[in-house]
């Protein structure tokens, strides 16, 4: 549906990876908004004041704010494309969230302000609404142009990753929507006599609301700092374990600061026997191929452990025995070592719980320390408590 619009006005569209070519479908996207919903509002402003239906008004005034939210989004990618500067090291991409969130609350905004309007409507109805096939052409026509619209933002917005397109995409659909409502309220206005025209102004005022609300949300969640998509973290995790050299990888932090600037951490466990260089530019492939491939900055720690050492290999058995038996929610342990003295040995690890748990990190801390010491008095814990911030808890209950 896009592909006519695309070939003729961005080269090289195919690379939707490039920073460039992101910004041109945004521009694109933008500027077509801007064009179609000002001649949809002018359109129905006009024939909504001539024929006094306020239901078609109040449509064209939605229209209005798409037109400016267009504006805003077009702004936002023009701002996200700044490079990186000494105030903003990871660049300025998150303005287009800050866009999508500022297009949300327009819309709530103008779904109250078509509701106060919608009421006052039907108490006093006033006379029937004129120019009734002018009004059905007006309304069909928005329609088409609002289909298209909706089609258009989505494709365009999967393609980039774009937040801001695709929260607008959910906009226009309502649109279809709430302009079906009207031509449907009109057409019964017609044929029964009965003006409903304020009634079906509320019902496209509740549905504005209800969708700048839910796009607020939506909107919200990429600035307050969203766990990433499952795909990528199992995409990285899998592309580091592929490696002979890794043992296991946990601590995997995603920090996203725009649609197409990712930087990751993580440990990756490795012999401790190994050679400390070849390790080293081991990891440094690992690094160069998540970042070519996958467009993420990664920075590995490397974790050497202990591998085929019989006693540690009994305890960390003996370990999970323990956590397996009396721990009632999933859970995953590493970095895990044992320090042996004539009198006690000290059992370290790391725990990760996952998050939703009713107990505290520190209770669960001393809960786990007794219950090793309780199966023997000359065992001792020393534990950590790690969080899953992937959303993907990997579990040692198997």
């Amino acid at each position: 549906m896009d592909s006519i619009l695309v070939k003729l006005f961005i080269k090289d569209y195919k690379n939707t990876q490039s920073e460039d070519v992101r910004i041109k479908y945004g521009a694109l996207a933008s500027i077509f908004g801007i064009v179609s919903n000002v001649i949809i509002c002018a359109f129905k402003i006009v024939i909504g004041v001539i024929s006094g239906a306020l239901s078609i008004l109040a449509d064209g005034i939605n229209n209005l704010s798409d037109a400016l939210n267009s504006i805003v989004s077009l702004l936002g990618f023009k701002m996200s494309q700044k490079k990186p500067d000494k105030e903003h090291p990871y660049g300025h991409q998150r303005m287009e969230y800050i866009a999508g969130f500022i297009v949300s609350v327009i819309v709530c905004v103008l779904g109250v302000q078509l509701i106060l309007e919608a009421i006052d409507k039907i108490r006093n109805p006033g006379s029937e609404v004129s120019y009734f096939y002018l009004n059905l052409g007006i309304l069909c026509f928005a329609i088409i142009i609002k289909l298209y619209q909706a089609i258009l933002y989505r494709s365009i917005g999967k393609k980039i990753n774009s937040q801001t397109l695709i929260a607008t995409s959910t906009d226009s659909r309502n649109d279809v929507i709430s302009t079906s409502l009207v031509l449907v309220g009109l057409i019964i206005s017609k044929f029964t006599g009965y003006n409903l025209d304020g009634y079906f102004g509320l019902a496209v005022g509740l549905l504005v609301c209800y969708s700048g609300i839910k796009l607020v949300m939506e909107a919200s969640n990429p600035l307050l700092g969203e766990a990433p998509s499952k795909e990528l973290v199992h995409e990285i995790e899998r592309r580091i374990k592929a490696h002979d050299v890794v043992i296991g990888i946990h601590d995997l932090e995603i920090h996203s600061y725009g649609p197409s600037i990712i930087f990751a951490s993580c440990h990756v466990e490795v012999d401790s026997k190994g050679d400390l260089v070849f390790l080293h530019d081991k990891i440094d492939q690992i690094e160069h191929e998540i970042r070519n491939e996958l467009n993420v900055h990664l920075t590995i720690h490397l974790d050497p452990v202990l591998v085929g050492d019989k006693k540690t290999d009994e305890l960390k058995e003996f370990t999970k025995t323990i956590l397996k038996e009396n721990l009632d929610f999933n859970w995953s342990i590493h970095d895990f070592r044992i320090v042996s003295g004539p009198t006690h040995t000290n059992i370290i690890f790391d725990i990760i719980v996952p998050y939703g748990i009713k107990q505290t990190d520190g209770e669960i801390e001393e809960y786990i320390k007794n219950l090793i010491h309780e199966a023997n008095n000359s065992f001792y814990a020393i534990v950590d408590i790690d969080h899953d911030y992937n959303d993907i808890l990997p579990s040692d209950q198997k």
